[in-house]
């Protein structure tokens, strides 16, 4: 696994309480947490650029923490859990700051031991400035199959009950692949997936982004809105948003498939 670039289509299709399907075009960045000092000149870390990776974007955010490194927060998070060995590799993947702008609906952590992927982290934020981090270890080889209750209320047109993810993914290589489909009990409620080839991180293709995909991520913003207008004007009625932390986190070893 080596940083990179991945730029292709996410997938939103809802199935409840009405059907409603989106499509749009983003790009990420898997970097490793370990040896960020080698970004391209369009990509700073922790300051102002045309790209830019904060720290403080991402990772657990309890309080005494927030300052620390984010490979320091991680690593003690997976440690603490018995999921960090002495020469593991952190990567994270996720759409940069775009002109000091960032929001990630969802962010990826891989933790690689020996060449194969050995934990998941899947980092969910809303637009209520609340994040879940959903601690997965790995099982068995091939594709990854992992599944875990929702914790997060993330849309405000579905509530928590009962509600489960199933994630379904093809690690960063040649090409990378996330599916995931939530579920209510049984019933199929809403399914998403990015699926995209992978392309090298210099300042080239990052350049290149910026102009094919201007803004990306106040356009993920401003589309997330624009989406639950839509959702809105079909008669969905909004759920109320349950008391949450602003940062938690989950740890499952539960597998499926």
């Amino acid at each position: 696994m080596t940083p990179c670039l991945y730029a292709g289509e996410v997938v939103h299709q809802r199935f409840a309480p009405k059907v409603h399907r989106l499509r749009y075009h983003i790009f990420q960045v898997l970097l490793d947490l370990d040896h960020l000092d080698g970004l391209p000149r369009l990509m700073s870390r922790n300051r102002f650029n045309l790209f830019g990776f904060y720290d403080r974007d991402h990772g657990p955010d309890q309080a005494g923490s927030r300052d620390a490194p984010l490979n320091v927060r991680m690593r003690t998070l997976l440690t603490d859990h018995g999921l960090y060995h002495d020469g593991d590799q952190l990567y994270l993947m996720a759409m940069p700051r775009v002109l000091g702008f960032a929001f990630n609906p969802i962010s990826l952590y891989f933790a690689v031991r020996d060449g194969r992927v050995t934990t998941v982290v899947y980092e969910v934020n809303n637009t209520f400035g609340d994040r879940h981090s959903y601690v997965l270890p790995v099982h068995g080889d091939g594709p990854i199959r992992q599944h875990s209750d929702k914790r997060l209320h993330v849309s405000p047109f579905m509530d928590m009950k009962d509600m489960a993810y199933d994630f379904d993914l093809i690690a960063p290589g040649e090409r990378f692949a996330l599916k995931i489909n939530l579920r209510q009990g049984e019933r199929d409620m809403l399914f998403a997936s990015f699926v995209a080839p992978r392309q090298t991180l210099n300042d080239r293709n990052l350049l290149r982004l910026f102009f094919v995909m201007p803004l990306v991520t106040l356009k993920v913003v401003l589309g997330i809105h624009w989406e639950a207008l839509l959702i809105a004007l079909k008669g969905i009625t909004l759920k109320p948003k349950p008391p949450t932390a602003r940062s938690s986190i989950s740890v499952s070893g539960s597998l499926r498939g």
